[in-house]
């Protein structure tokens, strides 16, 4: 199974915590990465033509310029302070000693997460907020337990991003202890806290998001969980020392809505402990060890709304214990061994709005099954073994907005047998075998946001049935190598763009002059052609302002 230029091996690796990957975030090089949120609150400077910016707006920007001029801003009013603290961080021209200018400003948020620098000799400024201070991330800094323990008097902090800190151990945990009123706490990647540490949660009483993703030392633990009674999520994604032994003290947790247990130790065994928690919506079991023995105890959460079985070994026998959860909006069956009968167990979820079976056993048989689920919007069929003329049974699902088609068996028949899925936002046929004529069908497709045709065999041609998709955001057009300067002509007209890909094609340097008109672009990747960094870099600070990631770069 598997289409073209088979993206199925990075997708399945990119949560293994064996990857070795740099603690830091990274931006995946595919066109989705435009998606994630960039966590910087800014001043906005982008204005229409001929607008003259706000004052207030000029006066931030000049201060931004000019900030090794200025001591201190505490006597200006909170909310101008905290705008000009914000765009410092955005620009990146906050350093230790300009901010030393926003001791005792009363600031609400500092949002320093991987920003470069942040220590321990940044803590006193950020403690002399006071009670003001509710919100602060430190995500990927190089604070340690010393450093943490200038937050004991910050006794107002609601929210506290740690994640990735590796120098915190269970010290630190003490140090915020005493911080009442948390509401929302997070220590993902950290290999130094330990079950015994996380007794210093216990008094965190009013904590109502708790994320412990990729900390290793923890099992045992959650006893110190017990009395927080107003949990409503917990991450405890890739904590491979978690086991059923874990889950029995969350069995309290009458709050608890969403658990996440991808990567973890347990088995069906667990599901004992959870179907004592009577507002347990969200549940994500995705790579544990799950089999079809013991799944029978999956029918008693019949509050489910989400449920995430992916990456499991368990078959259509499995699923026959999913049809009384009527509750479900969201099921995830990636890379199981479900086939074409075992979705005759689904056809009741009338709820149901996503579904995700990429890499199952699934085929043309099965899709009638699927026919009368009337609120499905979002579907992933790729690398299944569908067949064009069983797509005519997704035909009437006019709810569908987003659909994974990629599959090498699927060409132009296929795509005919979809045209009445006018309401689609989102197509993906990477792998997909469609040429120049099978894009006359995607005409019919005119609320397209994003859509990838990456089977290798269009050509310009093609692409002038494409630039009338006036609403398209995401363009992936890659590994299409016939394509030249000439699809750049074409697409010049989608203003709307803010990822574009055409990776291995003959598009020359000649040929960016035509990307001058995508004022909106934010990616482009254009790897394995005749263009150079430099080019691009040139058409980025003339004409593209907001180019953020570009390859070759």
């Amino acid at each position: 199974m598997g289409g073209a230029c088979s993206r199925k091996q990075e997708r399945d690796n990119k949560d293994s915590p064996t990857r070795g990957l740099s603690r830091r975030y990274c931006k995946s090089g595919t066109l989705k990465w435009w998606t994630s949120s960039f966590s910087y609150p800014s001043v906005d400077f982008h204005l229409r033509k001929g607008e003259c910016p706000p004052l207030l707006d000029l006066c931030i920007q000049k201060i931004n310029e000019d900030i090794d001029k200025y001591n201190t801003f505490s006597m200006l009013p909170r909310d101008i302070s905290q705008l000009i603290f914000n765009n410092l961080v955005y620009s990146r021209r906050l350093t230790s000693a300009s901010l030393e200018a926003f001791r005792d400003c009363a600031l609400q948020d500092l949002y320093l997460g991987e920003y470069d620098g942040v220590n321990d000799n940044w803590m006193g400024v950020i403690s002399s907020q006071g009670s003001s201070l509710l919100s602060v991330d430190l995500s990927g800094s190089d604070v340690t337990d010393f450093g943490l323990t200038y937050l004991k008097d910050c006794e107002s902090l609601i929210s506290l991003n740690l994640n990735y800190c590796d120098q915190i151990s269970d010290r630190g945990l003490e140090c915020i202890s005493g911080l009442s009123n948390l509401t929302s706490l997070s220590f993902r990647r950290n290999d130094s806290i330990s079950a015994q540490g996380m007794s210093a949660f216990s008094g965190l009483v009013n904590l109502v998001k708790l994320d412990l993703e990729r900390c290793p030392g923890i099992h045992g633990g959650l006893v110190h969980l017990r009395g927080l009674t107003k949990l409503e999520s917990l991450n405890l994604k890739w904590c491979n020392c978690i086991t059923d032994y874990d889950m029995k003290p969350l069995s309290g947790l009458q709050k608890l809505a969403l658990l996440n247990l991808e990567g973890c130790l347990v088995t069906a065994a667990c599901l004992d402990s959870l179907a004592e928690l009577p507002a347990l919506s969200n549940l994500n079991l995705n790579r544990c060890n799950l089999s079809d023995n013991g799944c029978k105890k999956i029918s008693r959460l019949e509050n489910l709304k989400v449920l995430n079985l992916g990456f499991n070994v368990i078959t259509d026998a499995c699923l026959v214990h999913l049809k009384g959860l009527t509750k479900l909006e969201s099921l995830n069956l990636d890379s199981c061994k479900i086939g074409d009968e075992g979705l005759a167990n689904l056809a009741g979820l009338e709820q149901l709005n996503c579904l995700e079976l990429s890499d199952t056993e699934v085929g043309s048989n099965g899709l009638h099954h699927l026919s009368g689920l009337s609120s499905l919007q979002k579907i992933n069929l790729s690398f299944t073994m569908i067949s064009d003329s069983s797509l005519r049974k997704l035909s009437g699902l006019s709810s569908l907005k987003s659909l994974n088609l990629d599959a090498y068996q699927i060409t132009d028949a296929g795509l005919a047998n979809l045209t009445s899925l006018t309401g689609l936002t989102d197509l993906d046929l990477f792998g997909a075998r469609i040429t120049d004529f099978g894009t006359n069908y995607l005409k019919k497709f005119k609320n397209l946001r994003s859509l990838e045709i990456c089977g290798g065999v269009l050509t310009d041609a093609g692409v002038k049935n494409i630039k009338e998709l006036s609403s398209l955001v995401c363009l992936n057009l890659s590994q299409n190598s016939n394509l030249t300067d000439k699809t750049l002509e074409l697409i010049s007209g989608l203003t709307g763009l803010v990822s574009l890909n055409v990776s291995n094609s003959r598009i020359t340097n000649a040929g960016l002059q035509h990307l001058k008109t995508l004022k909106n672009l934010r990616s482009l990747t254009l790897e394995s052609c005749k263009v150079t960094a430099n080019d691009i870099k040139k058409l980025k600070s003339i004409y593209l302002p907001n180019l953020v990631s570009f390859r070759p770069g």
